[in-house]
């Protein structure tokens, strides 16, 4: 079975859990059994505005789609979903009421141990989807997505979320994996919120793997693509995949940038 990714997102095998290891990047995928703890949510919902689904879509009817590539054990996912219906004061709310703007929000991440506490644990069951999925696999995911789409009579989704997962796709799958991975999301997503790992970070996980015996990374040392991260994956969607930077929302405190990302190919819909 092939990798692929998981984490709010890192990416994530089917592997044994290594809960009792003292490193908590000891998987090589990325699937981290308690990734929200070192990196917390607010950290990135927190960068973002309020009214954003608002503002990108100020037309739309019916509900919005989302799509979120890599959602670990779903805690970022349920905060992205609060912050943009605004219902971060709301969590005892079993459903969102009225808030403003329905969003139906498919999260996938490869490991079934992370879906199935996400999926034990949501708040929202209604209208956040958590679903075990290799992306990189074709065969699994174009029937996967097109069955999700099709209950909405949709081809795409209006926004997609890529919250660190650009590195885990590219240490396993090389330079054309991440290319391949960018321009999948790009065709599926209107809009595109992405937080690519810096450089330092492929550099970490390369050296975690050493420290404890394991074999590399396959592609780390051949990749072509490297330095900044954050402006490679832009060149990568904005001249090659028709997207264009709307704008940055800044950085974490652990210097990872957000970038929004709209299709040039596709008008939001509702839009004039």
């Amino acid at each position: 079975s092939r990798p692929a990714y998981g984490s709010s997102g890192e990416m994530a095998a089917p592997m044994s859990r290594e809960s009792d290891s003292p490193e908590p990047g000891a998987a090589p995928y990325g699937n981290f059994p308690n990734y929200s703890r070192f990196h917390p949510p607010e950290g990135r919902v927190s960068l973002l505005p309020q009214g954003l689904l608002r503002s990108l879509f100020p037309a739309a009817t019916g509900p919005l789609l989302g799509l979120d590539v890599g959602c670990n054990s779903g805690e970022l996912s349920v905060a992205l979903y609060q912050h943009l219906l605004g219902l971060q004061d709301s969590n005892s709310s079993p459903e969102p009421p009225g808030a403003g703007k329905e969003l139906k929000l498919l999260c996938c991440d490869i490991d079934p141990e992370l879906i199935q506490r996400a999926q034990q644990s949501s708040p929202f069951p209604a209208s956040i989807s958590f679903a075990s999925l290799d992306i990189m696999d074709s065969g699994a995911r174009e029937p996967f997505l097109s069955s999700y789409l099709q209950r909405f009579g949709r081809s795409s989704f209006d926004i997609g979320f890529c919250m660190s997962v650009t590195m885990w796709i590219h240490l396993n799958h090389g330079d054309r994996g991440l290319l391949d991975f960018l321009a999948l999301l790009a065709s599926l997503c209107t809009f595109l919120l992405v937080e690519p790992q810096p450089w330092r970070c492929y550099r970490a996980a390369a050296r975690r793997l050493r420290r404890l015996g394991r074999r590399d990374f396959e592609h780390f040392r051949s990749l072509r693509i490297n330095g900044d991260m954050a402006q490679s994956v832009t060149r990568i969607l904005t001249q090659e995949c028709a997207m264009e930077l709307v704008c940055s929302f800044g950085s974490t405190s652990w210097d990872r940038s957000l970038l929004l990302f709209r299709s040039t190919s596709t008008r939001p819909r509702g839009a004039d």
